[in-house]
């Protein structure tokens, strides 16, 4: 409950911002923020904020982590040792705080002739372009959503209330009690997909609706959370019956148009088809190569429109959309939403289900995809086809990055990697600026690595107090900074430390370690008399996610009052392995 509180209280900092009068209130704690990572921006940005093409260096971030992720992306369009690329192309865009800093197009979004992967001719191949049409899959969940809480903002919708309110056939098999919210955050009890499959189980669109408001729940509703498309494609139903009109149409005529996202929508025309990327070459059904038709078969087989999937969009058009959510629900004058009803949108609702977080639509919190983008009220999405889209109100920022993951097979494996890396070069990208001083020491690990950074052997016969500051944005405990001693430099021993700021432990502890709180921890340490003590911070990583790293500032060590190492006047008394010293 008090990290609801806590959470709830930041979320309305940011509403008090957007509506009032001017540019949003900036903490000038620690000077200006543009390009800064370790300090919160506390306010939506202006609703006038417009988006412009720029440099990097327009808006102090280090390209170099973002030229970095560019690299990665063109490695996984090619093939590796298992014969394959990890996806046949990819669009990526990165903006801060309203400058689009990065466009980038790699790959093909036409590459293959059938399921095993033979590449058409060169003259027969599409190549990815900044404005490639993409179909994103479940991030149209995204749009259902935003339509659904446009419902509430019209009093036509109460999200507290039972399913049945509003759609009396839905009451059956136990469900009478679903709520509106348990749809939006998937905690209705439904099983993650309709059972047997739309397209297969039943003969027409009448059927396969029926099919879906009379499916049964797999566990209590609100006991546990399940991601879903039932939950969407309910909702998706809702809003027709409550609007009068079809979702296709909602959507366009509520969200994209006033937004002017005129390459998103459902069912792509012809006219399109040569911007569009292929998805995968499908034999059940027998669908052959699937391009300009949703992929999604339930989807597919509603006639491509349905809450869980089916719309089609660009980067280029999610930006708009993406700066809308930072705006607190306006673009260039066109208010989609309330600042109020966006600040529900990003909280968290399912405090019960920690790991599972989740607000009205957006998913919170995940860093499996997030990357060190990741906080509590970082929001996004992701679809099957390879589509990602992060938004981080802190910083003002979002990374979207779409693949066609699919083409031509759905069996080449995860891209969670290539997500996070994408994400996370934002975030290595702005600046974290040291304590004291011109530098701190900085350590960025990939998986199963460790920095050591490690001190000479320091005087014996008293207590040794050891002070610094430190930044850490890991995975968590699986991820930990530690500080070390040792008397004979072999063998070494976790000491206790205590941190104090924003978001650091509360109570002693042996490890540092999480993310999201973007923020300097003073922290504090005594090893105990012994012969002569070295001591070493170990910062180490698992196999899995890793974040933006850990920055080390202000390294002191006393005793008995005086001073025996001073790391920030004479950092070469810190013997460094995978540490580096940087200004930022």
């Amino acid at each position: 409950m008090r990290a609801r509180k806590v959470l709830v209280a930041t979320l309305a900092v940011l509403v008090a911002a957007t509506t009032t009068a001017g540019a949003a209130t900036i903490d000038n704690r620690h000077g200006g923020f543009a390009g800064r990572f370790d300090r919160p921006q506390h306010g939506f940005a202006p609703a006038s904020t417009k988006l412009r093409d720029g440099s990097p260096s327009e808006v102090n971030l280090d390209p170099q982590p973002i030229r970095d992720a560019e690299q990665f992306l063109k490695s996984w369009t090619q093939p590796d040792a298992s014969g394959h690329p990890h996806f046949s192309g990819a669009v990526g865009l990165l903006a801060h705080d309203g400058v689009v800093v990065d466009r980038y197009a790699v790959g093909g979004a036409l590459r293959y002739a059938d399921a095993k992967g033979t590449e058409l001719p060169p003259d027969q191949q599409v190549p990815m372009r900044d404005d490639t049409i993409f179909d994103m899959a479940s991030i149209s969940k995204l749009f259902t959503s935003i339509a659904a809480l446009q419902l509430t903002e019209q009093g036509k919708l109460d999200v507290n209330a039972p399913v049945v309110r509003y759609l009396p056939e839905f009451g059956v098999n136990g469900k009478q009690d679903v709520t509106v919210l348990q749809l939006l955050t998937h905690t209705s009890g439904f099983d993650a997909d309709p059972s047997p499959s739309l397209w297969q189980g039943y003969p027409d669109i009448p059927s396969r609706r029926k099919a879906v408001l009379d499916s049964p729940l797999k566990n209590a509703p609100g006991s546990t959370y399940l991601y879903s498309d039932l939950n969407m494609l309910t909702l998706g139903f809702l809003i027709e019956k409550l609007s009068g009109k079809p979702l296709d149409q909602v959507v366009h005529d509520r969200i994209t148009a006033p937004l002017g996202m005129v390459d998103t929508g459902y069912n792509p025309p012809a006219s399109k088809l040569s911007r569009i990327a292929a998805t995968e070459y499908e034999t059940t059904p027998p669908r052959g190569l699937v391009r300009g038709q949703v992929h999604d078969e339930n989807a597919w087989s509603l006639g491509g429109v349905a809450g869980h999937a089916g719309v089609f969009s660009t980067a280029g058009d999610m930006a708009l959309l993406s700066q809308a959510i930072l705006n607190g629900g306006s673009y260039r004058g066109h208010r989609i939403l309330r600042p109020d009803t966006v600040t529900k949108m990003l909280t968290n609702y399912n405090q019960r289900f920690p790991g599972d977080e989740h607000g009205l639509g957006f998913e919170l919190d995940q860093p499996w995809y997030m990357g060190a983008l990741a906080s509590p009220i970082s929001a996004g999405h992701t679809g099957f086809t390879g589509t990602t889209l992060v938004i981080d109100p802190e910083s003002r920022s979002f990374a979207l990055l779409l693949t066609n993951r699919v083409h031509p097979t759905r069996t080449w494996g995860s891209i969670n990697t290539a997500r996070q890396v994408w994400a996370t070069s934002l975030a290595k990208a702005m600046a974290v600026r040291p304590v004291a001083g011109p530098d701190a020491w900085y350590a960025s690990l990939g998986n199963n690595g460790v920095a050591t950074l490690s001190t000479q052997p320091l005087p014996a016969g008293a207590p040794l107090r050891v002070s610094f500051a430190a930044f850490v944005d890991t995975e968590g405990p699986s991820d930990p900074l530690q500080l070390e001693s040792s008397t004979d430099g072999v063998n070494w021993q976790p000491v206790p430390l205590q941190a104090r700021g924003p978001g650091a432990p509360d109570d002693e502890t042996s490890a540092l370690g999480g993310h999201g709180h973007r923020s300097w921890w003073r922290v504090s340490a005594e090893v105990p008399a012994s012969s002569a003590t070295s001591l070493r911070w170990r910062y180490s990583t698992d196999p899995n996610y890793t974040g933006r790293g850990v920055s080390l500032d202000s390294v002191k060590v006393t005793q008995r009052g005086h001073v025996v190492l001073d790391g920030e006047r004479n950092p070469s008394e810190l013997a460094s392995s995978g540490w580096k010293l940087s200004a930022r």
